[in-house]
């Protein structure tokens, strides 16, 4: 699947699921941030570098999306597989 059409189809299912995706520039100078998720006011954020490249976009939703039970979503086959090997790859908590 396209890399455009990929990261489309999982920010709209990261709106389907209450979770808010940002795009900023994270270089900040005093401390180092990285893309990753976040509860900000209950609300589960994914903060992605806008300078990432679009596949990098691609695993950190896809990291954020794992976390979720998406049995009973519809997902086109190819946005499937790519969150289950990416919570195949998460370590355990």
């Amino acid at each position: 699947m396209i890399e455009a059409i990929l990261l489309q189809q999982l920010e709209e299912l990261a709106e389907r699921l209450g979770v808010k995706v940002l795009y900023e520039g994270l270089d900040q100078q005093e401390f180092v941030v990285k893309s990753g998720t976040c509860m900000l006011r209950g609300q589960l954020v994914a903060i992605i570098d806008y300078r990432l490249t679009p596949g990098d976009r691609i695993r950190v939703l896809a990291d954020c999306l794992s976390r979720f039970d998406l049995s009973t979503v519809y997902l086109v086959p190819a946005v499937r597989e790519l969150i289950e090997t990416r919570r195949a790859a998460r370590p355990a908590a």
